[in-house]
């Protein structure tokens, strides 16, 4: 249930993180908190690997391997703790699980509180993350109960969560599947034996030939080449970009929108009265209205705020003053959508419901032209809806639905109205 009307610095201001990469069980390492995306070439998924590793996730440098129903890998940075060998938490969880599309599990380990979400064979990208703060792992486990329809629920039996089971996990681990983190860069395994086996066999190859060039073949006068006809080489087209492949992070939308909605209230100089702020996905604006006060006074608050405004314009008679921030820079994610309209429309209605809150729904689709003879159009819902709560508050719930795009947050004060989409199957 959201609960927090209003937002505290403490919702903001980071501190100490949160969460951690490593648990150990019955002796054993396992590596948690990985970032998890859809693969879709088994056969050569470096690739894929690769470019999420410099896009989505930058300085990701380890990876693995999630087989089944809907393959996928997951990217770590070393750097935070990870190691290359480590065994992956999340894989053989899943895989011991398998029996079930969907779960949502929270085990209560010595490092802290591993939470786990399976939906439809896909682990969520958020869906396996280490809380060291047993509160933080109740909140995100409590938010997606607001969902329905899953297979099994896991968690702490002092959670006293109604048919939620209690199960040891050092028994579910060793169920599952074992996959380890690899290095994203070099050859490994019998990719590198393959190369090397056949850089002795061309290098013997070339040594015999330099052997008989030099030692029996006569001398030859070279042959005129003929002239090779020119090869016009085919222009290859770029692969389609899906809609979803190109969003902004709505978690950090989100996140700026709060922080710089903070950093414009608090510039009130005498006189002058601030209005209502509207957040896009790069930039939040506001208005000043004028009582009594100068133009002066509110150049000089601007000035004095340290903030480094994208505009600030005063009306032709000095009595309005309207002014922007760009937020910082915003990642570029791939979300792909995981549910079909019906599917996704019922869902968010009953998540809704659970809470209290209303929703207004509306069917969309986006078609994108490559050519006259090729078109694809991408289906979404669109929702809208109000709230005393603020966008921190309703993050944890919103970014858990995967092709989500926040369009419009705006704010007069006391009531908060959300605008966004969210892609479907």
């Amino acid at each position: 249930m959201l609960n927090n009307a209003n937002f505290a610095d403490s919702d903001v201001d980071g501190g100490g993180r949160t969460w951690g990469t490593t648990i150990t069980v019955e002796g054993q390492s396992y590596a948690t908190s990985l970032f998890w995306q859809p693969l879709q070439n088994q056969e050569e998924p470096l690739t894929e690997v690769t470019e999420a590793s410099e896009g989505i996730l930058e300085g990701a440098d380890l990876y693995c391997i999630k087989p089944g129903k809907a393959p996928q890998f997951g990217i770590c940075v070393s750097q935070e703790g990870y190691k290359s060998g480590q065994v992956v938490a999340a894989v053989a969880l899943s895989t011991a699980l398998a029996d079930r599309s969907s779960f949502i599990a929270v085990f209560k380990v010595a490092e802290g509180w591993w939470y786990t979400c399976v939906r439809n064979d896909i682990i969520l990208s958020d869906g396996d993350m280490l809380f060291l703060n047993e509160e933080d792992a109740r909140n995100q486990f409590t938010s997606m109960l607001a969902v329905p329809d899953w297979g099994r629920k896991i968690a702490p039996e002092s959670w006293n969560i109604e048919d939620a089971e209690n199960i040891r996990l050092e028994h579910l681990l060793q169920r599952g599947t074992t996959a380890k983190l690899q290095k994203i860069k070099g050859l490994r395994g019998a990719k590198l034996l393959m190369v090397v086996g056949i850089s002795v066999i061309v290098g013997l190859w070339l040594i015999s030939n330099l052997i008989d060039a030099l030692l029996f073949t006569p001398v030859k006068r070279p042959p005129v080449a003929p002239v090779q006809p020119k090869v016009v080489k085919k222009v290859e087209r770029p692969p389609v970009i899906k809609p979803w492949e190109v969003l902004k992070n709505p978690s950090q939308i989100i996140y700026e929108c709060v922080i710089n909605i903070r950093k414009l209230q608090k510039i009130l100089p005498p006189g002058w009265d601030i209005g209502n702020f509207t957040c896009t996905q790069s930039g939040v604006s506001t208005s000043w209205k004028r009582t009594f006060g100068r133009m002066s006074w509110m150049k000089k608050a601007l000035d004095d705020s340290g903030l480094t405004f994208s505009y600030r314009n005063f009306s032709e008679d000095g009595d309005s003053l309207g002014a922007g921030i760009e937020y910082s820079q915003i990642d570029t994610i791939s979300s792909p959508p995981i549910l079909s309209l019906p599917s996704l429309r019922e869902t968010i209605n009953n998540t809704f419901q659970s809470i209290g809150d209303k929703v207004q729904l509306s069917n969309g689709s986006f078609t994108q032209t490559i050519s006259e003879e090729e078109r694809h159009t991408y289906r979404y819902l669109g929702f809208s809806f109000s709230s005393g709560q603020n966008p921190i508050t309703w993050s944890s719930l919103l970014t858990k639905f995967s092709g989500l795009e926040i369009k419009v947050i705006k704010y007069d004060g006391s009531v908060w109205n959300y605008e966004g989409a969210i892609y479907a199957l």
